[in-house]
């Protein structure tokens, strides 16, 4: 066989941009755009704080990935995550936050002001709010990264669409498992979910939707150990924890929820975290760093729910606002 190579002339590799260095001091520097960050926003903004949000690259965070949020106080009738989010958002804005949809990549929270770098700015604030979340657990199986896009997926709500007809399996039996795999029933022609245990760890309303739905089966006691394709997936091996027998279930692709890895390791070292890498907090949503607050599943691992991320979103900026009060002598 021939070895044909495609050449191309070559490029001057271009110096990644100097971050510039903002002469402003902001009060209350926000990092991370779902609805913990958002609502310390709105707060802070109330409080009339100068006050600055680093949304990230994808702003409002997982809640935009959920088809139907219906636990969320004020809509009785549910409302998609993404327009929720986006509500949320533009609240903020009306309270004056400014928000820019930016990166951090760097932190220095030695001294005060704090130091907040992105790829293209330096920024500095008397506080600071961690928000940035928490992101899928992987397997980390053999074909669960060589397919991922291809069959594998952590997002039924983005990808749903593609399996009209198709087969799904859904690995996990908690409130996202259940809760995506339900989604998934509008298109797909059976979902299989693959739980480790012999009983679900969804709350009761989803358990009773998902025994219900004749369109979704449960494999239990069971573990996916690799996942099968060529160009795309063609279904998973899973393995009886309990008998230790193997087999495949045929499938055109499968979902992962099985937890969620905080998005700490920016702070390695400048704030404390506890063995999985979530940060410590008090009561009142301080870090082990006086004037550096956090709020939401990244301090949060035990409810990841909305309404609670929301909740310490803006118990942060209320603390915020205070120590800044203390700080100015006008408490």
């Amino acid at each position: 066989m021939l070895d044909f190579k495609l050449t191309q002339p070559q490029q001057e590799v271009q110096p990644r941009p100097v971050a510039e260095q903002s002469d402003q001091v902001y009060d209350l520097i926000i990092i991370g755009g779902a609805p913990a960050g958002l609502t310390a926003a709105i707060y802070a903004g109330r409080a009339a704080l100068k006050s600055l949000l680093l949304t990230g690259p994808f702003p409002g965070g997982q809640v935009t990935t959920t088809d139907m949020v219906e636990n969320f106080p004020g809509f009785p009738d549910g409302i998609n995550g993404a327009e929720l989010a986006q509500r949320i958002q533009r609240q903020a804005e009306r309270f004056g936050t400014q928000i820019v949809m930016d990166t951090v990549t760097k932190v220095d929270f030695s001294t005060p002001p704090f130091t907040v770098r992105t790829d293209s700015q330096t920024y500095r604030g008397r506080t600071v709010i961690i928000a940035t979340g928490a992101v899928p657990r992987r397997l980390g199986v053999p074909g669960e990264a060589e397919f991922f896009g291809r069959g594998v997926s952590t997002c039924a709500t983005c990808d749903g669409f593609f399996y009209k007809d198709k087969r799904a399996v859904v690995v996990g039996g908690g409130d996202s498992a259940i809760d995506e795999g339900l989604f998934l029933t509008k298109f797909a022609r059976e979902v299989i979910v693959v739980h480790r245990r012999d009983q679900l760890r969804a709350t009761k309303i989803y358990q009773e939707r998902a025994f219900a739905n004749p369109k979704m089966r449960f494999v239990w006691d069971s573990v996916v150990e690799e996942v099968l394709g060529e160009k795309t997936v063609t279904g998973v091996r899973v393995r009886n924890v309990k008998t230790g027998e193997t087999s495949v279930i045929e499938a055109d692709g499968m979902f992962v929820y099985i937890g969620m890895v905080p998005g700490t390791k920016l702070f390695a070292g400048q704030v404390e975290m506890d063995e999985w890498g979530y940060i410590v907090t008090d009561r009142r949503q301080r870090t082990s760093v006086p004037g550096v607050f956090a709020a939401g599943d990244v301090q949060s691992p035990d409810f990841r729910q909305i309404v609670v991320a929301a909740g310490s979103g803006a118990m942060a900026a209320i603390e915020a606002e205070r120590l800044l009060a203390e700080q100015s002598g006008t408490t």
